[in-house]
């Protein structure tokens, strides 16, 4: 099996951008498209930025264990499909980003994944980069700060933790990381 790489953090802490750039380091790597019984948004396709299931099929496909780990999330479902860890011709490994809950479920069900917590460097530079998205009401930033303020506080269940103050230094530390576990010789680290 590839190598399981589980990124997690609050919301607005940077996995996104880490996961971008990670990944232009490291072209061994893919990402892993989670599926979501949420609408898609304008220029979304299924299968790109999601696999867009139904409540029903979410549902399903649960009860059938198609699923590595499922959490719900502001009212939606999310989830990773095994088929999403299979091995793939051309990658030595697999980023899952997902939320805490979720890879609590995966530490249970795939105890060889390497899971990464990023933490923001100080709540309040949270709570500035969430409200500067200027993409949610504040009550969804409210929300939003609650539910990390119980996520930051199982970060010690993680074996790594990245501190995500200036990006670059994270991006290195993040490739780092993923270099130590892929082995230099696998590494694609490309300037």
């Amino acid at each position: 099996m590839s190598a399981v790489f589980v990124i997690t953090g609050p919301s607005g802490v940077g996995k996104g951008t880490l996961i971008r750039s990670l990944l232009e380091r490291e072209p061994r790597l893919r990402l892993s498209v989670s599926a979501t019984t949420r609408a898609p948004r304008p220029g979304e396709q299924d299968g790109r930025e999601y696999h867009f299931l139904t409540p029903e099929e979410f549902e399903r496909r649960l009860a059938a264990g198609e699923f590595l780990e499922h959490a719900t999330y502001a009212g939606n479902r999310y989830g990773t499909l095994l088929s999403e860890v299979e091995d793939r011709p051309g990658t030595d490994g697999v980023v899952l980003e997902i939320e805490v809950q979720g890879a609590g479920q995966v530490r249970e069900s795939l105890p060889s994944a390497h899971r990464i917590f990023i933490e923001p460097p100080s709540f309040e530079s949270l709570r500035t980069r969430l409200v500067g998205r200027g993409s949610d009401p504040p009550e969804v930033i409210e929300d939003r700060l609650e539910v990390a303020r119980e996520e930051l506080a199982a970060k010690d269940q993680f074996p790594y933790v990245i501190v995500n103050d200036r990006l670059e230094d994270a991006v290195q530390a993040l490739s780092d990381r993923v270099a130590t576990i892929l082995g230099p010789e696998r590494s694609g680290d490309q300037q």
